[in-house]
């Protein structure tokens, strides 16, 4: 038997796995693979791409699902589940070793008993490490610690042409710096050494209510330069005729230091505002409640054409104004979610993620559920939606249901474009990985 023969008997063909291969969050593209293959370690990923090295077929890696647009399937192709490499641990000094296929909710059980967190984590913590770190990862922190990624110290990688490599920012340097943030493009991450910090006790939580935008932004503004808060979000929230404004500022404390409400709020100007004291844990997982609902309801699994944009500061009050004032998005009204909240260019430090000038940008996502059937037109206002802020200055945080051409991702990168096609060239040469992106032209 040849070593490609016994490749592909590992392979999981059964109807009901591809069904599920060809599905993802999103819930809107479906795309069948050749096969399933459950890696336990990376020589089982390394044989994968051989094999689809050799045949030119595409691969994807999977760990939690949560992809929006087809980004983690393989079509015709091979998708690696990664949810046998799930080990987390142990936690050595500031620092622990984490398998891709772990999920962050995982990743802090195994953390917070030795008082210690990530530094960022995103607002849900089902998603897969892999799947975050290729994104980068933007979480309510990232005004004071930059992404997810950024506090990767180091990489275990299996590349496109199927090499092993342990990388670091000095060691083999430039594949390490276009696999964080990079879209899965180059190779498929087998682990990551994260650097970990003191997890408070608890936090107190204050949502501060505005009528009017420009206030909002101009207190978001200074709670994310000055950094009194350790955790800042936001939501733009509509209410009969129009939309009102909530900033949710979180304070990390223990027990027997409760935070200064008055020096925490100087300065500012809400309208009102409320407060709530919540364990660290219980307010790092809040979105776990709220997939149990979704869950028990059926929406969990409804299709979701999310579109997450980055805002220059300048022109971000006239986006915002005029993607809400579009009948195309007013289901957000009654079916979704607006976020919108401030980041720090400096603190972004992952090479390849892409941000608009200035110091201050904004996050503005559009988290709509879509009820089945209904999604196609939400998928073309988003593409819409793109266009008229690109053209203001936007970038894409490129995890969304949106159709992007190969000359959409060259514009997306600019000048690092030519960087990312050099490395793909060396690591993946014959672009098998990330081709679900549609970054690149195929012949």
């Amino acid at each position: 038997m040849s070593a490609s023969a016994g490749f592909v008997d590992l392979l999981d063909t059964r109807p009901e796995t591809l069904r599920e291969a060809a599905a993802d969050f999103g819930g809107l593209v479906h795309c069948p693979p050749l096969g399933v293959l459950r890696p336990r370690s990376a020589a089982g990923i390394r044989d994968a791409l051989a094999h689809a090295g050799r045949h030119g077929i595409p691969v994807a890696a999977r760990s939690g699902g949560h992809s929006l647009y087809g980004q983690g399937q393989a079509p015709g192709g091979i998708v690696l589940d990664l949810g046998e490499l799930n080990a987390v641990g142990p936690v050595t000094g500031d620092r622990v070793e984490v398998r891709a296929g772990a999920l962050w909710r995982d990743v802090l059980a195994a953390t917070l008993p030795s008082g210690l967190t990530p530094p960022v984590l995103t607002d849900y913590l089902g998603a897969g490490v892999g799947g975050v770190l290729s994104a980068g990862g933007l979480g309510g922190a990232s005004h004071r610690h930059g992404l997810v990624a950024d506090s990767v110290l180091e990489l275990e990688v299996v590349t496109g042409a199927g090499e092993h490599v342990v990388c670091s920012p000095d060691r083999h340097g430039a594949l390490f710096h276009t696999v964080l943030a990079g879209l899965g493009q180059v190779a498929v991450i087998v682990r990551a050494t994260l650097r970990l910090s003191p997890a408070p006790t608890r936090v107190r939580r204050y949502c501060l209510y505005y009528p009017g935008l420009d206030g909002y932004l101009s207190d978001h503004r200074l709670l994310a330069t000055d950094r009194r808060f350790a955790h800042l979000e936001g939501q733009v929230r509509p209410v009969p005729g129009g939309w009102t404004h909530m900033i949710e500022a979180v304070a990390a404390h223990r027990d027997a230091s409760a935070p200064d409400d008055d020096r925490l709020l100087r300065g500012l100007s809400f309208d009102s505002a409320e407060t709530e004291d919540l364990g660290y844990a219980e307010f790092a997982n809040r979105v776990a409640t709220d997939e149990e609902i979704l869950r028990a309801t059926g929406e969990w699994l409804y299709p979701h054409p999310w579109l997450n944009l980055l805002l220059p500061e300048d022109t971000a009050a006239s986006v915002v104004t005029g993607i809400l004032a579009d009948p195309a998005f007013q289901d957000l009204r009654a079916n979704g979610l607006v976020l919108l909240y401030p980041l720090l260019t400096g603190t972004l430090r992952a090479p390849l993620f892409r941000r608009p000038r200035g110091e201050v940008v904004l996050l503005f996502a559009l988290l709509r559920t879509a009820a089945p059937g209904t999604a196609g037109p939400m998928v073309a206002a988003n593409r819409t939606a793109y266009a008229y802020a690109r053209a203001q200055g936007a970038v894409a945080y490129p995890v969304n249901a949106l159709p992007m051409s190969p000359a959409d991702w060259r514009e997306h990168y600019g000048s690092r474009w030519e960087t990312l096609a050099e490395a793909k060239s060396v690591h993946d040469p014959r672009g098998v990985l990330g081709r679900g992106h549609g970054m690149w032209a195929r012949t």
